[in-house]
């Protein structure tokens, strides 16, 4: 096969890649375990040193260098979150008794779960390495079973989707540094639904938005060690200006527009090889969930503010830990465990999301079924912290709407489910055994 064909072939699978994200698993609405089944294996400990295989790409584009050949990785992710809204404080469910065929409590508001999918791509020509990767960094999908409920003034429905496609160059400046930067393209939808009244069968009002922005990446991996890789990579804000329309019952749709500010991160990472068998990971990420703070919905071409969404989000931190052991030169094994303090707070949390802090217990195979062709399969299940909503004019939360006379005092017990797979083909033959580990050795 020619290099231009290969070229093309490799296209259309990063292509495929390029589908909509559904149910948050991260912090707020970010989606980290749909970027890459190996990192989900080991709770995504070592995804800014390559420990994770191509996936490093999302988080560390100098990680690129890390894997000789010409390779292509298409994961496929299965979220399926578990949350409900139940009623804690039934006296003072609302003002208002509870209407004809309206309940209290949201019933299931994650659905049927979310199918999310990521591919990478390398190469290398002379001293550079080039590569794309495409994924859905955010998303969620919120939507209450029971949609004739107390809260349904605040959220009938939620989608964020997001479709990124980022072109990638690493350069490897000598045997212990690497650096890598890449442009990231975003197109971002989102929607959200709400009754605009207490009664059931409210009518819904119904706000839509979309935009293409550009944000980048940039890392750096150094090897100062026989066996070690230590990698750090930052992943920038990125700034949507969304266009969209408001349409309320009984008055005329409002194009509207809206500023929309995604968080930066910074990703750390460790990777050590102990022996043959053993390789140990480690990693943490910090997010500037805190720009995702009040956004005034205002009508196209007027000074009017229709609507404010309010979150005030704090600041999120992710670190992680896990080992991978080779069982024979085929089979290697994986496990981790990760701990997230949420960007969510009991102050401000909405029904929209049941985010909050959470544990994560992950384990995962790898199977090179061929020097050229490598399987690997994860599971992970979260362990997320009771989260509490309280929606009322005393409770300082900025979703609390004081123009609606419902207040909603609820909880809900999250849980949330994931499996993982993932191919990794190299298009060139190795001249030996594809490597198990995506750990760098000088």
């Amino acid at each position: 096969m020619s290099f231009l064909r290969q070229a093309l072939v490799l296209a259309s699978v990063s292509a495929v890649a390029l589908g909509a994200a559904g149910s948050a698993e991260a912090s707020s609405f970010s989606l980290r375990s749909g970027q890459s089944a190996q990192g989900l294996g080991m709770a995504f400990a070592g995804a800014a040193s390559g420990g994770i295989g191509l996936g490093a790409m999302a988080w560390n584009p100098a990680t690129i260098t890390l894997f000789p050949g010409r390779n292509s990785q298409l994961n496929a992710t299965y979220i399926l979150p578990r949350a409900e809204y139940e009623v804690t404080d039934p006296v003072t469910l609302a003002p208002l008794p509870l209407l004809p065929g309206v309940v209290a409590g949201t019933g299931n508001i994650g659905g049927n779960g979310a199918f999310v999918p990521a591919s990478y791509t390398n190469f290398t020509v002379g001293d550079l390495t080039l590569g794309w990767s495409t994924g859905a960094p955010y998303g969620l999908s919120s939507k209450p079973e029971s949609q004739d409920y107390l809260g349904q003034v605040y959220n009938r429905s939620a989608s964020v989707r997001t479709l990124n496609f980022a072109p990638t160059i690493g350069w490897r400046v000598n045997d212990w540094l690497a650096l890598g930067a890449a442009v990231q393209i975003q197109y971002l939808d989102i929607s959200l639904k709400r009754a605009s009244g207490v009664q059931a069968g409210a009518p819904p009002v119904i706000l839509e938005g979309d935009d293409l922005a550009v944000g980048f990446r940039v890392g750096a991996v150094l090897t100062p060690w026989e066996g070690a890789t230590i990698g750090v990579g930052y992943r920038s804000a990125f700034e949507h200006d969304l266009e969209g329309s408001l349409a309320r019952p009984g008055q005329p749709t409002l194009p509207i527009n809206a500023r929309l500010h995604l968080p930066d991160s910074i990703t750390v990472g460790y990777s050590q090889v102990l022996n043959d068998r053993w390789t140990v990971h480690l990693g943490g990420e910090w997010t500037n969930w805190s720009v995702f703070d009040n956004i005034p919905v205002n009508v196209t071409g007027t000074p009017i503010t229709a609507t404010t969404l309010n979150f005030e989000y704090d600041d999120s931190i992710y670190i992680a830990a896990g080992a991978e052991y080779a069982w024979n030169d085929r089979l290697t094994l994986r496990a981790g465990l990760a701990y997230e303090w949420s960007a969510v707070s009991d102050r401000v949390r909405n029904v929209i999301i049941s985010d909050n802090d959470r544990l994560w217990v992950s384990a995962g195979v790898g199977f090179q079924a061929t020097p050229q062709l490598r399987i690997d399969a994860s599971y992970s299940h979260l362990f997320v912290k009771d989260a509490p909503i309280d929606l009322s004019a005393t409770s300082g939360n900025p979703s609390f709407d004081p123009a609606v006379p419902v207040t909603y005092r609820a909880v809900a017990e999250p849980s949330i489910d994931i499996v993982s797979v993932s191919l990794t083909y190299r298009w060139d033959r190795p001249s030996s055994p594809a490597p198990t580990q995506g750990v760098f050795k000088p």
